[in-house]
């Protein structure tokens, strides 16, 4: 065997001991209820982060500063986070009543409150996914940190160096930065994180928000003087675990809740026992396809239909957007905001409302009027929360003493994931899910067949897909093994082993749904994570997603409604 090949197993072999070890320790870390992130009960979190080296978070391994990574973080943390000491994950204690206004970080749907100058409060209601992402993000924050604490200390006293000591002078003074004072300030902080002057310029407006433009400054502040604090002064940053939250994981308590306000919904319209058709998607793809064509007649007409899809996901166009909503409530759409905490919003969809002849996709006319479906849209789940929230929706409504049975014949699940060997925006079709760290795997028959999305300007692949225990763990190596291993695998995504999990208890074990049920699954590349400059951490696909997203959602329905 050669020694290429056996160095190429071993280091994937290391990776995903060092991500089985996060996971595990994750575990534990919360059993336990506290630990310090920088000190001896944090060291298995971050000495198997620096072994991993996730192909997310750059050069977390190296001396100098990682910027991309610091930015993907950022976007998915509170703001603020950088300045307290204590971190504290509860579930949902009531703060929503408070005078404490929520902070909802920018990539991630979470509320956090600001407690005080030290203290934040991280609300957990999506399960243990939503943990693991925040502590794996904390850790790599935590150690970027460090990495600026060491670089501006001179003796154990505290003593620093002068970049640290004209940063500190300008982040704490309260007047406005003219570009000279910026310019001056940038060149301190790149010889404090080894970085270009350059570098820091290119994303330095990428941190930037209204109320804080010196924003990227003000992080890298407060991350080196909490560090400073931690080697100095012994005052450790602490995560702590509320005793709620701690009792309440695992038992699907938002779930019960999400899934009954929707059959109640259901019972309210009478659409009880119509056949049901669930798709897990966004808010916007199916409601724009099936209600576009009445909704906007005038722009329809002169243009290709997706080029109206893209032009409606751009953040100008807000005035047709509500043109499209607006049709849709009047022709049959009932809307479900979330109030469960599990922050899924549904749409139902009511087919005897609509007017068929001004639908754009085939369907059989004679067949719809008789069978009259039901579409229950469900916003994307998180993780873990993709089998509470599905195994919760499956099982029977309790009304009065009688289980009336959902008549479910469909469900169809639209995600995104990274893709190992095509590129972003490209459709994946999974013929089965494997569960990371485990030789779990689920294969199911998927309705979707790569012939019914190919040859449409988007590339098609079919095969396995790993279902990841978090999106920020994967390396180079374990994706590379995975792309040549006998497993054959295709993309990586977080939801499809715990979808098709309750699927199959519903529909195999409880037979509280037909064993018949139809399963349907296409992802869309967000990333391809084995091209460098092409992870998440890159930024989105922009209006690239928005063609392989709106194929997908054609064909499900069009397999719906024939």
């Amino acid at each position: 065997m050669s020694n290429k090949k056996h160095h190429e197993r071993t280091r994937a072999q290391e990776s995903s001991n060092a991500i089985e070890r996060m996971y595990i320790t994750m575990r534990h870390l919360f059993n336990r209820g506290f630990y310090k992130p920088m000190g001896i009960s944090g060291e298995t979190l971050r000495e198997s982060l620096l072994l991993l080296r996730p192909e997310i978070y750059g050069s977390i391994g190296e001396e100098k500063a990682e910027l991309e990574g610091l930015l993907y973080v950022i976007d998915r943390l509170p703001i603020g986070i950088e300045e307290c000491t204590f971190i504290n994950l509860t579930s949902d204690e009531g703060y929503s009543n408070s005078h404490f206004k929520p902070i909802i970080p920018e990539k991630r749907r979470r509320n956090c409150y600001r407690i005080d100058d030290e203290q934040m409060n991280i609300e957990i209601t999506r399960g243990r996914s939503d943990i693991y992402d925040i502590l794996t993000h904390l850790t790599f924050l935590f150690v970027e940190s460090h990495k600026i604490s060491s670089r501006v200390l001179i003796d154990e006293e505290g003593t620093t160096t002068r970049d640290w000591i004209k940063l500190e002078k300008v982040v704490l003074s309260k007047k406005k930065l003219t570009q000279d004072d910026r310019e001056v300030a940038i060149t301190h902080a790149a010889n404090i994180l080894g970085r270009t002057f350059k570098e820091l310029t290119t994303v330095y407006n990428q941190f930037a928000t209204i109320k804080q433009p010196e924003r990227f400054l003000h992080i890298i502040y407060w991350l080196g003087k909490l560090a400073i604090e931690e080697q100095t002064n012994a005052k450790k940053r602490t995560i702590t675990f509320s005793p709620v939250l701690r009792d309440s994981i695992g038992h699907h308590i938002h779930g019960e809740i999400w899934a009954d306000t929707i059959k109640e919904v259901l019972l309210k319209n009478k659409l009880l026992d119509r056949p049901l058709h669930i798709i897990s998607a966004n808010m916007h793809s199916v409601m724009n396809t099936l209600f576009i064509p009445s909704a906007l007649k005038t722009i329809n007409s002169k243009k290709d239909i997706f080029e109206v899809y893209e032009s409606l996901s751009k953040k100008e166009n807000e005035n047709l957007r509500n043109k499209v909503t607006k049709e849709a409530l009047q022709k049959g759409m009932i809307y479900v905001k979330d109030s469960s905490g599990t922050n899924i919003d549904v749409q139902i969809f009511d087919s005897s409302k609509m007017d068929y002849s001004k639908v754009d996709i085939k369907l059989d006319e004679a067949l719809l009027n008789k069978t009259k479906p039901v579409i229950l849209v469900m916003d994307y789940a998180f993780g873990e929360q993709a089998y509470e929230t599905i195994d919760e929706l499956l099982k029977p409504y309790k009304s009065k003493g009688n289980k009336i049975h959902l008549n479910v014949e469909s469900l169809s699940i639209m995600g995104k994931a990274g893709i190992l060997e095509g590129g972003k925006g490209d459709i994946m079709i999974p013929s089965a899910h494997i569960f990371e760290g485990t030789a779990d795997n689920y294969p199911f028959e998927n309705e979707l067949k790569r012939e019914d999305l190919e040859n449409q300007g988007v590339g098609v692949y079919e095969g396995a897909m790993i279902t990841v225990l978090g999106t920020s763990l994967q390396n180079k190596d374990i994706l590379k093994f995975f792309y040549n291993s006998t497993w054959n695998v295709i993309g990586l995504e977080m939801e499809g082993a715990h979808y098709q999990k309750a699927i199959q208890a519903a529909s195999k074990v409880r037979g509280s749904i037909s064993p018949n049920v139809k399963v349907r699954y296409a992802y869309y590349a967000s990333d391809n994570p084995l091209e460098t400059g092409a992870t998440l951490a890159s930024g989105g696909l922009g209006t690239s997603g928005v063609r392989p997203t709106y194929l997908i959602t054609r064909t499900i329905l069009e397999q719906i409604f024939n």
